[in-house]
């Protein structure tokens, strides 16, 4: 097409981005929110030539995470710049929000591709507490024979505690979140990718299926959503697969959870690690 490409993302350096940007006057940019904002902030990237802005996974863009960053990205924009909005999903919260930054859009919609989720069993384990979710996770990892894994966690600090934990108990894993730079990134893609690291923690960094772990009561409602857009059937985990040969049940005993529970709590909260 012979059109030049940037990358606008965190972890580079700002100065040598900023020459690039000046030398190259490239035809696209692409970036996360809070590098985009920051240049058009300090007026590196100006509006003016901005003739379309694209927002890809806009769901998740608009979600609360990123909606006051895109927000104050269109406050940017001129009023004639054309915006795009790609997403296989559009929830009706979204919809109404889209109304802020658009007018009278025009819609395209695909037809919906059949999911391939035929012969892929699905569980959920009801975990009561959140301190609980721990020693489940680790009798999970004794129990059952694992391959490859990915763990999703809802929070960059919680990945941090959560690999720091498993660490402590002598389990191989492996952690990936935003906060790290691009290569320290790409290096452990490479490591999991090859099989090195059997067991990988992350945020929806890498979302792009379905991973159910451990669900606790303020979960159900992330669960019920996957149910209705994905249509699966996912079941809570049998017993018979919940107990190892040494008799450990992955539902902690009340006992022995108030008590591993309330070690975790103190450790979490005199870290600030809790997420």
């Amino acid at each position: 097409m012979g059109a030049s490409c940037h990358a606008c993302i965190r972890g580079t350096n700002v100065r040598a981005e900023v020459q690039k940007l000046q030398m190259e006057a490239p035809h696209i940019i692409v970036g996360t929110p809070s590098p985009v904002f920051d240049m058009l902030n300090r007026r590196y990237l100006s509006p003016k030539y901005i003739k379309m802005f694209v927002l890809d996974e806009a769901d998740e863009m608009l979600s609360r995470r990123f909606k006051d960053q895109i927000y104050d990205i269109f406050q940017k924009l001129n009023s004639n710049t054309q915006v795009v909005l790609l997403s296989a999903t559009m929830p009706s919260d979204v919809l109404e929000l889209i109304k802020k930054f658009m007018r009278d859009p025009i819609r395209i919609l695909v037809k919906k591709e059949e999911l391939t989720l035929e012969g892929i069993r699905q569980f959920y384990i009801n975990v009561e507490r959140e301190e609980w979710k721990l020693d489940t996770l680790c009798d999970l990892y004794e129990t059952l024979t694992i391959t490859q894994a990915v763990i999703f966690i809802n929070t960059r600090r919680k990945v941090d505690w959560l690999t720091e934990k498993m660490h402590a108990r002598d389990f191989t894993v492996s952690a990936m979140h935003g906060d790290m730079d691009q290569k320290e990134r790409d290096v452990i893609m490479r490591e999991f990718c090859s099989g090195s690291s059997r067991v990988l923690i992350t945020t929806d960094l890498l979302a792009r299926g379905v991973a159910i772990n451990m669900v606790t009561e303020e979960d159900k409602r992330t669960l019920r959503d996957i149910e209705t857009f994905y249509n699966p059937s996912i079941e809570e985990m049998p017993p018979m697969l919940l107990t190892s040969s040494e008799g450990l049940s992955c539902h902690p005993a009340p006992a022995r959870a108030q008590s591993r529970g309330a070690e975790e709590q103190q450790e979490r909260g005199g870290k600030g690690a809790k997420g």
